[in-house]
């Protein structure tokens, strides 16, 4: 199974590289709202970066078998079948899914590396799980 992988979230500096990339690759934008990690605060106030965890309760939640497994264990959403209708952005523990209304588009983490690829502290990795 392929996953992105935080290696040491103490190490987050809240630079928000990470959030950009994402964003900006699959929503031609800078906007924290559009990006499928996100920098959350922690109980002390320290960075918290969250990312998917391809547990599937996104596809679990999709009444249109629009969410499925590919080979790689990638949980990814197939756009000609998903409705929009939200479901599975709801059912995402970590709100780290995407939808937005103009356009209409639901995404999550695709385990694509964009984010890491960019982070100056070098603590997002895709991993074989």
């Amino acid at each position: 199974m392929k996953k992105l992988k935080i290696t040491d979230k103490t190490q987050c500096k809240a630079c928000l590289a990470c959030v950009r990339a994402c964003s900006e690759a699959f929503y031609k934008t800078f906007d924290q709202d559009l990006s499928c990690i996100q920098i959350l605060a922690g109980a002390n106030g320290e960075p918290k970066p969250t990312i998917c965890v391809q547990c599937g309760k996104c596809a679990k939640a999709c009444t249109h078998g629009a969410i499925t497994q590919n080979a790689k264990g990638v949980y990814v959403i197939d756009q000609k079948l998903c409705v929009k209708c939200g479901d599975c952005v709801a059912a995402c523990p970590l709100h780290v899914m995407v939808k937005t209304a103009e356009p209409e588009k639901v995404s999550k983490c695709i385990a694509c590396g964009i984010c890491g690829k960019a982070c100056p502290m070098v603590i997002l990795e895709i991993v074989e799980a």
